[in-house]
């Protein structure tokens, strides 16, 4: 009864409109830096881009984003997904609903075709499109081919972006997944653009999957230096 209970609609958005909430409370009670500084300005002439996190560590990515920035962020269609899209929504990101697998069964039944087609409409229409990097469930902090093809068939780059606070909650999960809490200090990372070559063959795209992990990594452990932290 309590798992049929969890499921229902009105549980969830109560759910996620609380996470809302709780994320904009510790956004505004946090001290953020930006690194490198005025790295928006420089990457307006590259709009739209693919923003790309770490599963566990994107609770804080959509406050990454200037407000005038529109954008998409691609969410499992699972029910943790839709307390997440929920929360999304309420703070202000458009919604891709579907997620990649590790092989064609697991892309198919999470609609993962289906959310690349809309990824690549909504690039087209001037929309930066968010998305984790890893595959659930594991392993954690290895990118997926996913994105690469993303970028790839767009013309668009990806954009590794990490966020860290000074305090948080660790989480014994697949994804590392840090609880960000109030009243700290909070940092956004940022690597360098990727661009994938328009006619990059499988061997290519391993080398572009590999720098999106690198761009990821290198976020997160300067992201956690900014707090005063080590890597999650």
């Amino acid at each position: 009864m309590i798992k049929r209970l969890g499921r229902q609609p009105w549980v969830l958005a109560s759910i996620g409109t609380l996470m809302a909430v709780y994320l904009k409370l510790v956004y505004r009670t946090n001290r953020f830096v930006i690194d490198p500084e005025g790295v928006h300005e420089r990457s307006e002439q590259d709009l739209p881009v693919i923003v790309a996190m770490w599963h566990g560590q994107h609770f804080m990515v959509p406050f990454a984003k200037p407000a005038h920035w529109p954008a998409k962020v691609m969410i499992s269609r699972s029910a943790d997904g839709e307390v997440n899209a929920i929360a999304a929504r309420k703070l202000g990101l458009g919604l891709i609903r579907a997620s990649g697998g590790k092989n064609a069964r697991q892309i198919k039944k999470r609609g993962g075709m289906r959310g690349f087609i809309e990824a690549l409409r909504a690039l087209k229409e001037g929309y930066s499109i968010a998305m984790t990097a890893d595959v659930p469930k594991g392993p954690a902090r290895k990118s997926g081919v996913g994105i690469v093809q993303l970028a790839k068939h767009s013309g668009r780059p990806v954009l590794p972006v990490a966020v860290a606070t000074s305090r948080s909650i660790e989480l014994n999960s697949w994804d590392k997944a840090s609880v960000n809490l109030p009243f700290g200090r909070g940092s956004i990372a940022v690597s360098d653009l990727i661009w994938v070559p328009a006619d990059a063959d499988d061997d290519t795209l391993e080398e572009y999957r590999l720098k999106v992990e690198e761009g990821l990594n290198a976020a997160t452990k300067r992201a956690y230096e900014l707090v005063g932290r080590a890597d999650g």
